[in-house]
């Protein structure tokens, strides 16, 4: 494996760099101070981004994208998140969709949705599964159970479906214009058959924005309910084939696991870790206790050592699946990967906190700002446990062979 990176990675990882720390760092603290659902956004980082390419960053080449490969996308994340972890996922949070899009949708489709959502800096995508009694058994529905996973409703209606139901915690639900919509079309089989994927944009008849989360932490990024009261949706927005699943029609499999889900979290992860490290050493370095600075202490050396070794093993880690995805490759390495970058974003900003002690936390906004972040990485795309069960389905037929 030759990880060198080309010059078109290198530029958009300086254009990255540059624009976390001019545009986003100075506004991160003031925003994240900002307690309540809608009120932290700011539509202003947003179209800056987007002039820039942040936004649309996935979208393939030949529908007028920069149409970079994964390894380029890890590279930009990582450094828009040492800036901000929750403005990073407000700008890949497109990235995942516009896969999907290129993936899944009908030449037609991406002509009526890609075009605009190219032209309009404030066009943002997000896609609705998780309703109130429906998370963890979306991405790994327990086999051949209607009763599991999602439950809003889509009719037929001639030309039309009607959707009745709502979604919760939706990424970009609040100021998303396009979505993508997780449907049962039969309730009487699981959702791998009776489950279907519709896009539906936000002045939709019928569709509206219920609450807006407010958070512990990423509190920038926006999550709201997604409420459906006859909605109608024309047939032609259903993606794929009507009763095909929602996962297998967007070009993924049955355990929900994309090539991009796991790898985004993983990569903002590394960001966050970048911003802690730094943060300790200069903290280590400018601060004295016992009459000596604080770096000359072994307890803050190894404390500090930690910090690195987690941040860097991570960061190998994360640049091998993102280079595995970009030759095609697929396995259980992106579930593996974003359970390790759960235990070390919370690991690497709990010693930064521990580092910086009480004159720290107090003085220094961003410190337990980082720690709040990290929470966030616990309940991300199924917890820890449904994770590693995610990783078995995926092994099993190579385990049945290898015991044949």
């Amino acid at each position: 494996m030759d990880f060198s990176l080309n010059e078109e990675q290198q530029d958009w990882q300086q254009k990255a760099r540059e624009f976390a720390t001019h545009e986003i760092r100075p506004i991160s603290l003031a925003r994240d101070q900002i307690e309540g659902g809608f009120e932290p956004w700011d539509w202003g980082v947003i179209e800056k981004g987007s002039r820039l390419g942040f936004r649309t960053l996935a979208v393939p080449a030949k529908w007028g994208g920069p149409g970079t490969g994964f390894v380029t996308q890890t590279l930009v994340m990582m450094e828009l998140a040492k800036g901000d972890s929750a403005i990073c996922k407000a700008f890949s949070q497109n990235w995942k969709w516009s896969h999907l899009i290129a993936i899944a949708c009908s030449d037609d489709q991406k002509e009526r949705f890609l075009k605009p959502f190219l032209s309009d800096h404030r066009y943002l995508l997000g896609r609705g599964i998780t309703e109130p009694n429906a998370g963890c058994d979306n991405r790994l529905p327990p086999e051949i159970d209607p009763k599991a996973g999602y439950r809003l409703r889509a009719i037929r209606d001639g030309d039309d479906w009607i959707l009745n139901g709502e979604k919760t915690f939706i990424a970009n639900g609040s100021v998303g214009s396009l979505f993508f919509i997780d449907a049962r079309t039969d309730a009487s089989v699981d959702i791998t058959q009776g489950g279907t994927l519709f896009l539906v944009p936000k002045d939709t008849p019928g569709f509206r924005i219920g609450k807006v989360s407010n958070k512990s932490g990423w509190r920038f990024y926006q999550n709201a309910e997604l409420i459906f009261e006859d909605a109608r949706v024309p047939h032609a927005n259903v993606i794929g084939g009507v009763g095909t699943g929602s996962v297998k029609s967007a070009g993924g499999d049955t355990t929900g696991g994309d090539l991009f889900g796991d790898l985004e979290l993983s990569a903002n992860a590394v960001g966050v870790c970048d911003d802690a490290n730094g943060m300790a050493m200069a903290f280590a370095c400018s601060n004295k206790r016992a009459g000596k600075f604080l770096i000359d202490h072994q307890l803050i050396q190894l404390g500090i050592n930690e910090m690195n070794m987690l941040t860097e093993a991570l960061r190998s880690f994360v640049m091998r699946v993102a280079w595995e995805h970009d030759q095609g490759q697929r396995s259980a390495n992106g579930v593996l990967m974003v359970n390790y970058s759960t235990d070390v974003i919370r690991r690497v900003t709990r010693l930064n906190m521990d580092i910086h002690g009480a004159e720290g936390c107090r003085n220094n906004p961003r410190v337990s700002k980082l720690a709040r972040d990290a929470m966030i990485w616990t309940h991300l795309a199924g917890d820890t446990v449904l994770r590693l069960k995610a990783v078995t389905k995926l092994e099993r037929p190579g385990l049945a062979e290898a015991a044949a």
